[in-house]
């Protein structure tokens, strides 16, 4: 009997209590809705927190009076203040919509990674304003000389076969094998892909091929990635990937190509970290740990690929503002000039750590050609006012005509290779190239030299035609080569 005269009691209290509780939360709900929403919620929240008999707010002026200290007067204004804060940002942000919000956090985000870079930090974002210039004759004219424009027009024809073949076959990757038409990467790149596209954009550019050039503008914008876990050659990934950005940018202004090629110069000068500055032949892009051929004598670096950075590394410093770039090709040239060169020869190889030569192998050709080129490009460059190119320029191609350069029984001339102080009569087909460099820096020669150089240059060249006019071109020397 007690538990039936119980029943009706507990749940009458219990309903008490569920009403009541729908009160209270009501009372809640429209108090936060009050601070949070009424256009004067300040005011009240600033009422119900702050008035009493001992302490009174003059909201208009901002002022505290009361009978607290002076002190307690302060705290008490900047805790009002601080609340009043926060209301209002509390208030700007439920009314923002949601997809703000988020566009503002990933800017937070984009702020604390360029805060963490440094100012160094390879934002390339924020590189300085070039202006550009749209190199004069480089697109839109056609030569007088009917028999000039159908070879001009027969170059194009070949040019758009070739492109149109890596298109079909090859699409993205850095070669095509044109016998198995199938695309190819070799590890000089690792995982860096598109160099064949990258290579090629200025001479689409330069012969006109719009449509093509534009596709493969595309291709770099949305597809071109440096942030490979990948080891590559300093070298090749420079006279390819930078070299080819740069010119690509100079041509049509594309300001993608200027951010690109800054982006990789960027993950290359790890490179450099050696005792010397002398730069490693190989490089992990994103780790940025270096290393050297281990053929390469002991660990060396290679005359042809440290010496072969200068004018893409220059031109990095124009267009990124960071000068970095051009210390570190600089700084090269101050190593080389301290060493002692063998009779004024350039041995091929040098220990990036002891900064002393490795092998003494002197050679025009592979290991060592490329080097000389672009100190007579990097004096022309710079509009012939790097004297200190001008100079290593001529002073090894005399080393080299006084050491190297002798006339077969036959009347040709040719460059032998130096090794340890006797010479190796042969040239190679790299070597070839000498013949244009020679002609190409014959106009600034000293003294009297101009038209022994230009002699000297023509002989060359002839050697390097008679070398192929001689040779029995069968099946399978074509296929060889």
């Amino acid at each position: 009997s007690d538990r039936k005269s119980a029943g009706p009691t507990s749940s009458f209290r219990l309903t008490e209590r569920f009403i009541l509780l729908l009160v209270f939360s009501a009372f809640i709900t429209l108090c936060f809705g009050a601070i949070f929403f009424l256009p004067d919620s300040s005011k009240l929240l600033s009422g119900v927190f702050f008035h009493s008999s001992a302490v009174e707010t003059n909201t208009r002026t901002g002022t505290v009076s009361g009978s607290g200290s002076a002190n307690d007067e302060k705290i008490l204004a900047k805790i009002r203040k601080d609340h009043e804060d926060a209301l209002t940002e509390a208030k700007d942000t439920l009314q923002k919509r949601p997809e703000e919000i988020k566009q503002e956090i990933l800017k937070e985000k984009e702020k604390v990674l360029r805060d963490s870079l440094g100012p160094d930090g390879g934002d390339v974002d924020r590189l300085p304003p070039v202006e550009y210039q749209r190199p004069p004759g480089a697109t839109g004219q056609e030569p007088p000389d009917p028999r000039t424009r159908e070879r001009r027009a027969k170059v194009k024809e070949m040019m758009q076969h070739s492109w149109g073949g890596y298109k079909r076959y090859a699409w993205g990757a850095n070669e095509l094998r044109p016998i198995s038409k199938q695309g190819h990467s070799s590890n000089l790149f690792g995982g860096l892909k598109g160099a064949n596209i990258v290579d090629a954009l200025d001479t689409l550019y330069i012969m006109e091929m719009y449509e093509d050039f534009d596709e493969a503008t595309a291709w770099v914008e949305k597809n071109l990635d440096f942030s490979l876990n990948t080891e590559v050659s300093v070298f090749e990934v420079n006279i390819r990937f930078v070299g080819g950005l740069l010119s690509a940018y100079y041509l049509s202004g594309k300001d993608v190509f200027r951010r690109k090629a800054v982006e990789l110069g960027e993950r290359l000068l790890p490179a450099f970290k050696t005792s010397t500055g002398i730069p490693w032949a190989l490089l992990n892009l994103k780790s940025g740990i270096g290393r050297n051929w281990p053929w390469a004598s002991g660990g060396s670096s290679i005359l042809a690929e440290y010496g072969t950075l200068h004018l893409e590394f220059m031109h990095l410093s124009k267009l990124s503002g960071n000068p970095e770039f051009a210390q570190k090709v600089m700084n090269i040239r101050k190593v080389l000039e301290r060493l002692d060169k063998p009779h004024g020869l350039y041995p091929n190889y040098l220990n990036p750590n002891s900064g002393q030569w490795g092998q003494h192998h002197v050679s025009v050709g592979g290991l060592g050609d490329s080097f000389y080129e672009y100190l007579l490009k990097a004096w022309i460059m710079s509009d012939k006012t790097d004297e200190e190119a001008k100079k290593m320029y001529y002073d090894a191609l005399q080393a080299i005509e006084t050491n190297l350069i002798r006339k077969s029984s036959g009347g040709l001339t040719y460059i032998a290779e130096w090794k340890g102080g006797l010479l190796e009569h042969k040239m190679g087909h790299l070597t070839c190239f000498a013949g244009g460099m020679i002609a190409l820096g014959a106009d600034g020669a000293p003294g009297d030299q101009t038209g022994h150089q230009m002699e000297l240059a023509a002989e060359i060249a002839r050697t390097c035609h008679e070398s192929y006019a001689r040779t029995s071109m069968t099946r399978s020397t074509v296929l060889s080569l």
